[in-house]
């Protein structure tokens, strides 16, 4: 390493894995803990302008093989994109000249590390607007789809192919994390897996901390509610959700629930979850410079790495690698869904809506989990991958408290009187007759489906 005093910064040179030159010059001054806290603080909006947002991932595959579909063949993922933005005429998000993604002011089209295709869509006040923005998206997609000979799939993980042979996006980020990652199935989630996120705003920290512990806590039945990836490799797996299986084996370092859903978290505290997680990597000059896991952010802020002083971007990069089932931003994100279908999506928005968006349907939930600890909780989150809703917390049956956790957000919904409970209908439907998504799938699979996997295909397909 070089280093040269310039009067109150310093330049460092130093050689990146990839062989490539990175400098750092920067001020002295380092990143404090109130500038985080501050970025937080700052995200509070008034009731008024609560607001809904959705990240909608779907599994590409070729038609013609059932195959996961790959980046670069002449068919393949990258020209998927590259024929639709030249159609709708969206912008091209890149890396190293790859093509990862598109935007359309709020909207953007985003690789995942496996192709899986991401929708995310600027938040809306009511589920409505979302619907109707992702059907016309979905309408734009569906000729070039078709042309290119690829589905898009509305299931939780790769039903045919998997990790050993679905090539990696070709975005830096993306090398880095797979190698760096641990975890027995780490690889299956990154490159095989699809989800719904929702994501909710707050209008204060207590009432962000008061979501946030709502959230985690409903996440174990929400997984159960929507498990919905039972066959994967072509073969019944004997898990309704091998997804929420994966993330139970990928780097416990920063996966799971932040801390013990404790009554009185804070955003300090959260952010000192965030700071004593192991580093993966920053970046300088559009760089990656690897760290590896060699230290945490908190000592990063502390005495610096390699002559690398932290910065509030590297904070947010850090914040990003970091992968709890509740997610705390400038908004709550709710991580744990398989990819849904028949409207499943909107109805995990319509559960937590009604529920995060009025104060008495939390008071509800609240006395409805009076008799469930930490450890309840987190004994459930390891069993919902296997059973779904056949499994038990504490002395009462998952599949009952997911019954009185629909009444709870169908009465708030109907409350706000936006219309947003005629979301529940198809969920009420399964949940109410003990089922969750994967139990019908595993039903046919052993029955009329016979095993063969293209009729599970044209069942999940868009």
């Amino acid at each position: 390493m070089l280093k040269k005093n310039i009067s109150d910064t310093f330049v460092d040179v130093i050689i990146n894995p990839q062989g490539d030159k990175v400098s750092n010059i920067q001020t002295k001054e380092k990143l404090d803990k109130k500038e985080i806290l501050k970025n937080f603080q700052n995200a509070c909006k008034t009731d008024k302008q609560l607001q809904v947002g959705i990240e909608y991932e779907r599994l590409p595959i070729f038609n013609s093989t059932c195959k996961a579909a790959d980046y670069v063949s002449d068919f393949g993922v990258c020209n998927l994109l590259r024929n639709f933005a030249r159609e709708e005429n969206w912008d091209y998000i890149t890396d190293d000249y790859n093509i990862i993604g598109l935007k359309q002011e709020h909207d953007t089209i985003t690789l995942e590390p496996g192709c899986q295709v991401e929708l995310s869509i600027k938040p809306e006040n009511d589920i409505f607007k979302l619907e109707e923005k992702i059907n016309s998206l979905d309408r734009k997609l569906k000729p070039i789809l078709n042309k290119s000979g690829i589905s898009l799939l509305n299931y939780g993980v790769s039903p045919l192919s998997t990790h050993k042979s679905i090539g990696l996006l070709p975005k830096k980020r993306y090398k880095i994390m797979a190698r760096y990652l641990w975890g027995i199935l780490s690889d299956v989630m990154m490159r095989e897996t699809a989800g719904v996120q929702a994501c909710f705003d707050f209008a204060s920290e207590d009432d962000a901390m008061l979501k946030f512990k709502i959230a985690n806590k409903l996440t174990p039945f929400m997984t159960a509610m929507f498990a919905n990836s039972p066959i994967r490799g072509g073969v019944e797996t004997g898990y309704k959700s091998f997804r929420a299986l994966s993330w139970l084996n990928t780097d416990n370092d920063r996966c799971g629930f932040v801390g013990q859903i404790d009554e009185n978290f804070s955003f300090e505290e959260y952010i000192d979850y965030v700071l004593e997680s192991p580093m993966i990597f920053i970046n300088r000059e559009n760089l990656p410079v690897e760290i590896n896991g060699k230290i945490s952010f908190d000592e990063f802020m502390e005495r610096g790495w390699e002559g690398f002083e932290p910065t509030m971007e590297d904070f947010e990069l850090h914040a990003n690698l970091y992968f709890p089932e509740v997610r705390l931003r400038n908004f709550i994100e709710i991580r744990n869904h398989d990819c849904v279908s028949q409207g499943l999506q909107y109805a995990i928005l319509a559960i937590y809506k009604g529920i995060l968006y009025n104060k008495s349907a939390i008071s509800d939930i609240e006395n409805l989990f009076k008799d469930f600890g930490y450890r309840d909780f987190s004994e459930l989150r390891y069993n919902v991958p296997k059973s779904a809703l056949d499994c038990k917390i504490g002395k009462y049956e998952v599949k009952d408290i997911a019954k009185e956790i629909l009444y709870i957000a169908e009465k708030s919904l109907i409350e706000m009187n936006t219309g947003e409970e005629k979301y529940l209908d198809k969920i009420k439907e399964l949940t109410l007759n003990g089922i969750s998504p994967a139990d019908i799938i595993i039903r046919n699979w052993n029955g009329i489906w016979n095993k063969d996997i293209k009729k599970l295909i044209n069942y999940v397909k868009s």
